[in-house]
């Protein structure tokens, strides 16, 4: 039996999963990395992290499931968007990368949007030039790190760098450079006015191919370091909402799928590029032939959960490694016990800054309304509350655009809490399904993988294949409980979003 492989790039962590043509997983292996955050705008990481990441989960993987690696047919390679990486004439990272959730560029996504105010929505997608997206990123580099910049021989995504390092080919497609703003996502092709504006070349980009398509296989050096086979495809996966997607099953308009992994992203997809005729949403590109994808993002939400467990729940982490136990379940269950909507505590999960469907880069998190009665345990379920308050929003702000939603596919790390899955389906009144196997970016590229070396005929029979239901959570008894408590979030939100602006903007 062929096997495939997946590697998905995280903000956090890399993934990498093995999954036999029958659609079985053998095993997944996961590598955690640590933000550099120097300021409240910043958020870095070493360039080189993310490939010593992939050779540590690769070798972990193949030798805690024993498969022959020439059994690998092909593995497909996706990533978050937006984090640009930059490298000299040797292919060697020359600044650390600088992640999506950095907001350093401030002043000049506010000149790039005065330029292209008219221009930007139908050419990207992107609804609102904000200093998340790469070109923005490229342009503080070239004002403020001169040097670096004259060195830079390529600016690269994550999946790209991964990809250079497994062939030696530098390749990517449009639904991981679709949120850069260099990729025009009707024409399929690099938008030569945005590199002019930043001052970059075509070949200082890489080549754009089709998703899922194979662009080499790997190459020598590679196998030697990971411990594969040099006759094993490499195929582009895409972002990792579009292939998360993919895995979730979402490849037809009508299909609504959550992921709560260390961002909140909402997927939608439809045939249409610009549905929204408010300019509001952002359009993605699908990793599905002819397809797009609407994707709201709200950027911290189960980072936010991690936040909050890293510097309150030692006890709960020492327990949980001493007794094989989970850290975040402790932390949830006495959370159980407490009343919808906290007794009045109210967290907007805005840790680095706000993004739909209000875009506020100065936003920042706030827990309010907390009084002496209040305990560690309602703190961690207004969080929970928060991150489903935000959830509901961007399911409202969908439907608004005329996309109606039924139920809503969970993904992601967030969906393995039942408690969880249950003020989700309460908060925004729909059943909330999750899957066998939540992690669907990995499931996502195998199935790509698999059509692209003919394992899989067609991306839906990699579906059928490999996206199975494990559970439906129906709203019950706390749906007018949290009626009452979402208004209280849009009311707070509303009134912190100025004060927010006024005292945090970089000056």
């Amino acid at each position: 039996m062929e096997l495939l492989l997946g590697i998905d790039v995280g903000t956090t962590s890399l993934k990498t999963g093995l999954f036999a043509s029958d659609g079985r997983c053998l095993g997944i292996e996961r590598q955690e990395y640590q933000l550099d955050t120097p300021s409240a705008e910043r958020a870095q990481v070493d360039a080189k992290r993310y490939w010593q990441a992939c050779v540590q989960t690769v070798h972990s993987l193949l030798e805690r499931v024993g498969e022959d690696p020439a059994k690998i047919s092909a593995l497909a390679v996706s990533s978050q968007g937006e984090t640009i990486l930059t490298l000299n004439a040797d292919g060697e990272p020359v600044y650390p990368a600088m992640v999506w959730l950095d907001n350093r560029a401030v002043s000049q996504a506010e000149r790039l949007a005065e330029r292209f105010k008219d221009a930007v929505y139908e050419r990207t997608g992107v609804a609102e030039i904000i200093p998340t997206w790469s070109a923005c990123k490229v342009l503080w580099l070239k004002e403020n790190e001169p040097d670096v910049f004259a060195r830079a021989a390529k600016f690269l995504l994550v999946q790209d760098y991964l990809i250079y390092r497994l062939t030696g080919r530098f390749a990517t497609d449009g639904s991981v450079a679709c949120t850069t703003l260099f990729f025009d996502i009707t024409a399929n092709a690099w938008w030569e006015e945005m590199l002019s504006a930043v001052g970059i070349r075509t070949d200082q980009l890489p080549e754009i191919v089709n998703p899922g398509k194979a662009v080499g296989t790997v190459c020598s050096q590679a196998a030697a370091e990971l411990g594969l086979s040099a006759h094993t495809k490499v195929v582009t996966g895409g972002m990792d909402q579009a292939v998360g997607a993919i895995g979730a099953g979402n490849i037809q308009p009508g299909v609504v799928s959550e992921t709560t992994g260390a961002a909140l992203a909402i997927q939608v997809t439809v045939d249409d590029p610009l549905l929204d005729a408010n300019r509001s949403m952002p359009v993605y590109f699908h990793s599905v032939p002819g397809k797009y994808l609407l994707v709201p993002v709200c950027p911290t939400a189960g980072m936010a959960f991690k936040w909050f467990r890293d510097q309150f729940g030692q006890l709960e982490i020492e327990k949980a490694e001493s007794q094989g136990l989970d850290s975040y379940d402790l932390m949830t269950q006495p959370a159980a016990a407490i009343s919808a909507g906290s007794d009045g505590l109210v967290m907007l999960p805005h840790l680095m800054g706000a993004f739909s469907p209000d875009t506020n880069p100065a936003a920042r998190g706030s827990f309010t309304g907390f009084t002496l009665s209040h305990t560690k345990a309602h703190f961690v379920r207004a969080l929970l509350e928060g991150v489903a308050f935000m959830l509901r929003r961007n399911i409202e702000y969908v439907e608004k655009v005329g996309i109606p939603v039924r139920e809503i596919v969970s993904t992601g790390g967030g969906s393995r809490s039942r408690l969880w899955n249950q003020i989700k389906a309460d908060v925004c009144n729909k059943p909330i399904r999750t899957l066998q196997n939540e992690e669907t970016a990995l499931i996502g590229d195998a199935i790509l993988a698999g059509v692209a070396c003919g394992v899989f005929g067609s991306i839906a029979e990699g579906c059928g294949k490999m996206s199975a239901a494990l559970e439906t959570f129906t709203s019950g008894k706390d749906v007018t409980a949290y009626e009452a408590a979402y208004w209280r979030y849009c009311a707070l939100d509303r009134e912190l979003s100025d004060y927010y602006t006024h005292y945090f903007t970089e000056k």
